[in-house]
């Protein structure tokens, strides 16, 4: 019986420090410019990568935990950073419920490719890739129902052409967004793996 409580104390306490840990990187990355990347009048990110990570490494509650952390500081650099389309942020339904889903989907989508492909690298690798493009369906999808003529009208460019204008971006930004994390994702997931053998 102690042992188990024992075990249960250390499996509680593990997923606080990496979230605590992942949460530090999305908060140093929400708040410097590494974590986003101008691209035009929008921004790519590599802050879902740590949500990723964590998704992978301890599970969906953690990542969701470090989903919602970069969220909130994808609103708070929304206000205090703002750009033309910042107001799209302002509504938690486009800046945060979009990053907490990449935690949930990440586990699952791990878990199903390390059954189908039985190969960790390559499992990792498509988690990366289909964990970026929650986050970026997500948010540009939240945006296309919501606030579609008024997003692409604050870009100066007629709101018409909204559905072509927001899957541009969603090109854009999420192809290299993929390619990144892919690569980051994989090094990262199978350096923790090691060290904890």
């Amino acid at each position: 019986m102690d042992k188990l409580i024992e075990t249960k104390k250390s499996f509680t306490v593990r997923h606080m420090a990496v979230t605590g840990m992942l949460g530090a990187i999305s908060v140093v990355l929400g708040m410097t410019p590494l974590g986003f990347i101008p691209v035009g009048p929008t921004n790519a990110t590599i802050m879902h990568i740590p949500v990723i990570i964590g998704a992978i490494v301890e599970g969906p509650i953690v990542g969701m935990l470090v989903g919602l952390i970069f969220g909130i500081f994808s609103l708070i650099r929304s206000i205090t950073a703002p750009t033309p389309i910042s107001f799209v942020f302002w509504n938690p339904l486009v800046s945060i419920l979009p990053r907490i889903l990449i935690g949930l989907a990440s586990y699952y989508i791990y878990k199903f490719f390390s059954k189908a492909t039985k190969n960790e690298a390559v499992s990792i690798g498509i988690t990366g890739a289909l964990g970026t493009l929650v986050n970026t369906l997500g948010v540009l999808g939240m945006v296309y129902a919501l606030y579609a003529e008024k997003f692409v009208s604050a870009l100066g460019l007629s709101g018409q052409n909204a559905f072509k204008v927001i899957s541009g971006i969603g090109i854009t930004n999420g192809l290299p967004e993929m390619f990144v994390a892919m690569l980051i994702v994989t090094a990262a997931v199978k350096a923790i793996k090691k060290v904890r053998r």
